[in-house]
This record gives C-alpha cells, sequence and structure tokens, in this order.
C-alpha cells in the first residue's frame, strides 16, 4: 500500500484542528478568524506539546490560492456602480483615515528604528479596518440597522478596494532600490489604466458570453467556470506585474455586475471558506512565542497607536464627511482594529523578502488584541461622546457638527462646463485607454506572427497589419472625437454666449489631435514615410472616420451593448422585485430616522401571524413600509398582511427602534429540537378486551389530536390493509396499524 502524501496528512491535522476550535470561538462568541489564528499556532512547528504540520511549503501554496479566493469573493460584493452612487463622504471619510493611519504608523515604526521597508508595509496594515470583524461585531451587538453601522460599512469597502491598490503599489516599492513619489505616481497611474481596460473589456465580453451560454450552465459548470476565470485574470495579473490577488479581485468586481452574480457568489462561499480557513490557520503557523516575547512592548504600542489613532482620525475623518459628532465618534471607535488585509499585506511582505521576520508574528498578535477589544471600543464611543458634549464649549461642539468637505455646493454641481469638461475627459481616457491596447496587442503579436506568415514581403505584412490596427481602432477614435459634440451641456454653452464658441472649439481640436497621434504612431511605426505625409494622413483618416455613417452606427451600438450590460443585474433585480431601497430613503435621514431592511429567519415565533398581531408600532414605534417576499413587493402592507419564512421587511424608525426590534426578532424563535427524538414509527396495536379504545370510534378515540398519532388501516387477513372509516368502533382482537413518534406511541399504547 502506498504511503500518504505528507500533504494530506498536513491539512488532516489542520482542517481537524481547525474545526474543534472554531467551535469553541463559536461558542464563545468570538470571530472565526481568531480561531483559524489559534488553531494554526497550535499545529505550528513553535508549539511542541501538539503534532505540527510537516511541510509549510505546500501549506503556503495553498494558503496562497486561499488569498486569491478571498480578494475574487471580496470582487463579487463590490460594484463600481455602487461606489459612483456613494458620493463624496465616504471617499473622504476613507482618505482622511487612510493616510492619517499609514502616517501614524511609519512614525511608529521609524521609533522603534526599524528598517524603512518594514515602517512601510507596518503603515500599510496598520491602515486598514476589518470588514469581517466589524460586520461580526455589528451582527452580535445588535447594531446593524443603525444608521451609523451603513456608513462604517461604505467606508470599509472603499478601504478594501484601496487595500487592493495598496498592494500593488507595495508590490511595485519593494522591487525598487528607493521608492520616490515617481514611481509611487507610476504605480497608480498603471493600476488605474489596468483597471479600467480589464473593467470595459471584462463587462463587454463576459455578460454577453453568460447570455449565450445561460441555457448550457448549471451549478457546477458556472462554478467551474467562474473559478476558471477567476484564476486566469490571476495568471494575466502576475504576467502584466500584480499580484494575482488583484487580478482575482478584477475579475470577481467585473463578475459583480452579471445577472449570474448571485449564484456565483452562492457557489464560490463554501470553497473560499475552505481555502480561506487554510490562509488564516497558516498565518497562525508564523506567531513565535519568543518573538512576543522580545517585542512585547512595540506590540502593546501598536494596539495603543491603533485604539487612539482610529478613535480620533477615524472620528475626525467621518466629521469631515459631513457626520455629526456623535455619529462620528460611534463610527471611528468602531474602525478601531486591523485583520484579513494586515495578514495578507504582511504575507506580500514576506513572499517579496522585504520585510523582517517578526513583523509577521507582531501584527498577527495586535490583530487579536484589537478584535477582542472591538465591542468594547464600539460600547465606549457613547460615554465618550457625553463627556465631551459636557466638557467642551457650545462653540466648539457645534463647530465640530458642521465641519463637512462631502456636500457641494449646487451651483458647482449645475456647472455647464464642468459636467461637459468632465464627460469628455473620462471618454478621452477610456477610449485612449482601449486604442492603446489593441495598438500594443497587434503591435506586439499580430505584426509578428503575419511577417513570420508572408516572408520576403515585409512592407505587405507591415500594410495589413496597419490597415487592420486602424480599422479595429476606428470606433474608439470616432467616439473620442464626436461623443458630446451635440450633448445638452454643449449645446446650453453654444447658444449661451459667442464667447463660449472658441474654448468649446478647442474642446473638439484637442480630441482631434489626441485621434491623430494614434493613427501617426501606427504609420510612423510601420513606414517610412515622412512626417508631413504621415500627418496628413492621419487627419484624413480621422476626418473620414467622422464622416462615416456605418462607423457611427457600430459606435453607437457598441456602447449601447456595454451600458446594456452594465445595468442588466440591475435590470434583472428591478424585474424580480428585488430592488433593495426606495427612492425616498435618502430623505429621511434629515428627520432623525432611515429606512432598514431586516429577514425573518425561518425559524421565527412571527412566521404565520398578521401585522395586527404583531403590533410592530405599538412595541418598537417601527413602521413597515414594505414587504419583499420573493419576487413579490407589498408595499403598504395592510394589518391582515401575514408575515412568511423568509421575508424580507422593509422599515422606517431611528436607530433604538430599530436595534430593539432586530433584538426581539432573534430573540422570538422555535427551540432547535433534538431531531432523533422526531422519528416516526410503525407500530401495531391489538385491542384486547382492556383497552381503553374498545368500542370507541376512530374520531373519538383522540388518537391523532391527544396522543399525535394516525391509524394507517385495519389487518382483516387481506392483502392490503383496510381504511378505517371515522364512525367505526374499534373491536376485540381489531390489529390496527399506527404511525407516530416514539414517544407517543409508547403513551397510546399503555
Amino acid at each position: 500500500m502506498s504511503e500518504l502524501h505528507p500533504l494530506v496528512k498536513d491539512l488532516a491535522l489542520i482542517l481537524v484542528v481547525a474545526g474543534v476550535v472554531t467551535l469553541i470561538f463559536k461558542k464563545l462568541k468570538q470571530p472565526l478568524v481568531l480561531g483559524y489564528i489559534v488553531a494554526g499556532f497550535v499545529v505550528s512547528p513553535h508549539m511542541p506539546y501538539t503534532m505540527s504540520v510537516v511541510d509549510k511549503a505546500d501549506v503556503q501554496s495553498w494558503a496562497d490560492i486561499g488569498v486569491i479566493f478571498l480578494l475574487f469573493s471580496l470582487g463579487l460584493d463590490f460594484s463600481f456602480k455602487k461606489i459612483l452612487k456613494m458620493g463624496a463622504a465616504p471617499v473622504i471619510a476613507a482618505i482622511t483615515i487612510i493616510f492619517c493611519m499609514m502616517f501614524l504608523g511609519f512614525a511608529v515604526g521609524m521609533s522603534f528604528g526599524w528598517s524603512q521597508m518594514d515602517c512601510i508595509f507596518l503603515a500599510g496594515m496598520l491602515a486598514m479596518s476589518s470588514t469581517t470583524i466589524i460586520y461580526k461585531a455589528f451582527d452580535d451587538m445588535g447594531l446593524r440597522q443603525q444608521h451609523f453601522a451603513s456608513l462604517v460599512m461604505s467606508v470599509l469597502i472603499l478601504e478594501d478596494i484601496l487595500a487592493i491598490v495598496m498592494m500593488v503599489m507595495l508590490s511595485s516599492v519593494a522591487r525598487g532600490s528607493n521608492p520616490d513619489g515617481g514611481e509611487m505616481l507610476g504605480s497608480v497611474m498603471r493600476i488605474g489604466f489596468f483597471l479600467i481596460l480589464w473593467f470595459i473589456v471584462g463587462i463587454s465580453v463576459l455578460p454577453m458570453f453568460l447570455r449565450v451560454t445561460r441555457k448550457l450552465i448549471n451549478e457546477e459548470t458556472l462554478l467551474v467556470v467562474s473559478l476558471g476565470l477567476c484564476c486566469l485574470m490571476a495568471v494575466i495579473s502576475t504576467q502584466v506585474g500584480f499580484s494575482s490577488a488583484f487580478g482575482a479581485f478584477v475579475m470577481g468586481s467585473v463578475l459583480a455586475e452579471t445577472v449570474e452574480a448571485e449564484k456565483i457568489i452562492k457557489l464560490v462561499e463554501p470553497v473560499k471558506n475552505l481555502f480561506g480557513a487554510i490562509f488564516f490557520v497558516s498565518v497562525g503557523m508564523l506567531v513565535d512565542p519568543a518573538i512576543l516575547v522580545e517585542y512585547a512592548l512595540p506590540i502593546c504600542i501598536i494596539v495603543v497607536t491603533i485604539l487612539l489613532g482610529q478613535s480620533i482620525f477615524g472620528s475626525f475623518g467621518y466629521l469631515l464627511s459631513g457626520q455629526t459628532l456623535k455619529t462620528a465618534m460611534k463610527c471611528g471607535f468602531s474602525m478601531a482594529q486591523i485583520g484579513e488585509f494586515a495578514f495578507i499585506i504582511a504575507s506580500l511582505g514576506l513572499s517579496l523578502g522585504v520585510i523582517s521576520d517578526f513583523l509577521y508574528p507582531v501584527v498577527v498578535t495586535v490583530s487579536v488584541i484589537t478584535t477582542f477589544l472591538t465591542p468594547y471600543m464600539i460600547r465606549a464611543s457613547e460615554p465618550c461622546y457625553r463627556m465631551l458634549d459636557r466638557r467642551l464649549p457650545k462653540r466648539a461642539i457645534y463647530f465640530l457638527n458642521n465641519i463637512t468637505l462631502g456636500h457641494p455646493s449646487g451651483a458647482g454641481a449645475k456647472n455647464n462646463w464642468k459636467s461637459l469638461l468632465t464627460q469628455m475627459a473620462v471618454n478621452t481616457i477610456v477610449y485612449s485607454i482601449l486604442s492603446v491596447t489593441v495598438t500594443a496587442v497587434m503591435l506586439t503579436f499580430f505584426l509578428p506572427f503575419i511577417r513570420h506568415l508572408l516572408v520576403g514581403w515585409h512592407w505587405t505584412a507591415n500594410f495589413i497589419c496597419g490597415f487592420i490596427t486602424i480599422v479595429a481602432m476606428s470606433p474608439f477614435l470616432r467616439a473620442m472625437v464626436v461623443k458630446k459634440n451635440h450633448s445638452d451641456e454643449f449645446k446650453a454653452l453654444w447658444a449661451e454666449s459667442r464667447l463660449n464658441h472658441l474654448p468649446l472649439l478647442f474642446t473638439i481640436l484637442v480630441r482631434v489631435v489626441i485621434a491623430c497621434s494614434f493613427v501617426f504612431y501606427v504609420f510612423n511605426y510601420l513606414s517610412r514615410f515622412a512626417d508631413a505625409l504621415i500627418i496628413a494622413l492621419a487627419v484624413a483618416v480621422i476626418v473620414l472616420f467622422v464622416l462615416s455613417r456605418g462607423l457611427k452606427h457600430s459606435s453607437i451600438r457598441l456602447e449601447r451593448m456595454f451600458i446594456q450590460n452594465l445595468r442588466s443585474r440591475d435590470i434583472e433585480a428591478q424585474m424580480r422585485g428585488r430592488k433593495r431601497r426606495p427612492l425616498y430613503a435618502g430623505h429621511l435621514l434629515d428627520r432623525n430616522i432611515h429606512i432598514s431592511e431586516i429577514t425573518v429567519p425561518i425559524d421565527s415565533r412571527w412566521i404565520g401571524q398578521t401585522l395586527r398581531q404583531l403590533e410592530l408600532r405599538q412595541r418598537f414605534g417601527v413602521h413597515v413600509s414594505s414587504i419583499l417576499r420573493g419576487n413579490h413587493h407589498i408595499n403598504i402592507p395592510d394589518a391582515h398582511e401575514i408575515i412568511m419564512p423568509s421575508d424580507r421587511l422593509q422599515l422606517i424608525g431611528d436607530d433604538h427602534q430599530l436595534s430593539q426590534l432586530a433584538e426581539a426578532l432573534r430573540a422570538e424563535v422555535f427551540a432547535v429540537e433534538e431531531f432523533e427524538h422526531q422519528e416516526m414509527k410503525l407500530r401495531q396495536l391489538l385491542i384486547t378486551g382492556s383497552s381503553p379504545l374498545l368500542g370507541i370510534s376512530l374520531k373519538d378515540s383522540g388518537i391523532r389530536d391527544r396522543y399525535r398519532c394516525m391509524v394507517v388501516g385495519l389487518e382483516e387477513g387481506k392483502e392490503r390493509l383496510s381504511q378505517v372509516p371515522p364512525s367505526r368502533k374499534f373491536r376485540k382482537g381489531d390489529i390496527v396499524w399506527i404511525v407516530g413518534e416514539e414517544a407517543n406511541l409508547k403513551e397510546l399504547m399503555q
């Protein structure tokens, strides 16, 4: 019999220990992430009293796969449209918190005398709060329905996105010998270029592919296709100089805009949980008790830095975004911890070999301590606010309540010049990226291929490649020049004043020059014509593109297809009645109330009761505005509407009222019964002379109502059992077949 591979033994040990430890942490109502870390510490070579993992390299490979799937799942929960709809407030809060905490983390590292790269990576780790831990804390404390919780989650989404960008930048910085501002700016530009490119190409191709193959795809094939696309993008990302995790996140964010996103999220969840558990266990395996003792003082100082830094700078960031002091402090105090992204950034630093070995276990320990303190920090926000409210002057409180950079004036928002130039700039950047991509692909891959195919026909190969390249770019170049020239803003500015004519014509000229530059580059690369002739040809080509009606229709069709693909998930949700928040929800905040959605558990005692019987308005002071039931949307339900399992209730109320209702809904559930005692059994009952059923009819016997049993039939020596009419009285010698639970059958047969 062949020997079992050490990897299988290691996985068995990891999963068994992780299962036991996480059950204990679940019982203690602690985050499972901490359970995985503790399990990793238990099976690590640093723990001499327990079995340890044999081959750490193989486990690390699985952990790397776990990071890919974690980031893929994060991308599936992310939506570019949601970020755009958030407005400036979460962006201001997230950027303020990240930059302040990065500066604080770098300063703390330098004060310890650590290396520059250790300080840079420490700054990145301390800047990111844990979405998983905060969400779990809000859920356990019954705070998810409160308004400040939604603000925190919006900022955490942005922090997760910026963490992806930070990982790419840290990789670029780590590979450079002397990181500076220019290199950082170049990294940001490269990230932006590839994000836009992959997003546009993905949205243009993937929804169409899934739509064509929808009848062929079941759950199994959808899972395989989704994970295959994830790994493909991870490979492409590494080939162009980014991390595999970045590529996985991009593919997840693209698939998040498709109709199949909900199915993919459910299918990928078990895979993410498995590999994510292995990743967090591998994190715990790197914790060395000797290092923790040696670096006890830095650990304590970093913990205090996170608690005070997030409380102060986090609150300040939310104040700048337009929140009141009380709300800002509740938000800031909630974010006083680090979590999964700190581990991922630390793993990145170790894999690149640019950070010291001690930094990883130090950060893990800090994360464990701050995670345990998270609920206490959330509870401490209101007492701290009350203390400030008592001690600070009223003028200072008024000033803090009105600090904001998040509400632009109406005049600026309605400025036609600002709107027009913004749209033109976005279009020019997007179409330029697509044109650069077409040019790079054609000149890098197609040109050598066609030259190899047409040996001895060098200029013919160049002409064919150039012609195909220009044709492939033509829809993008035409859209770059023509789009927005007939928009409402352009027409309004043209009619408003003659002084606007020259600037408007200049915007067209600039875009023409940019479009001509692409054509010029291709001609110049593939020919030996004089520059003047190439420029004339480029201008002629662009004019031909602008005048072409066929190209106009092609450009419009491509843009409409992209917009339809981008909106497909929203359209599907609206058609199936899954539209989340009504339009009036934003106006409620001005009156200190907001709308929240809560799902009725399948074991809730509320199921089967009407709204009148539940008396939600009288008990909690909330109003049920809508009930979302499957694909059905019940607006303004009446008092006789019955609550069903998994109903989603849209409720209007303040934070206290909604929290009370959520707590009551969690508490009012049926107790979990032991299913072993609910097994149904079939028994024979012989009616004797002393039987209490003798001479009593079936309907008067109470077998069903009193004993919760059911008469299946009467045995009369026939091939089949005879049915027992309700009025038939039991006689001596009758053999009755009865079905029921064991305890009820025993009681009946006594």
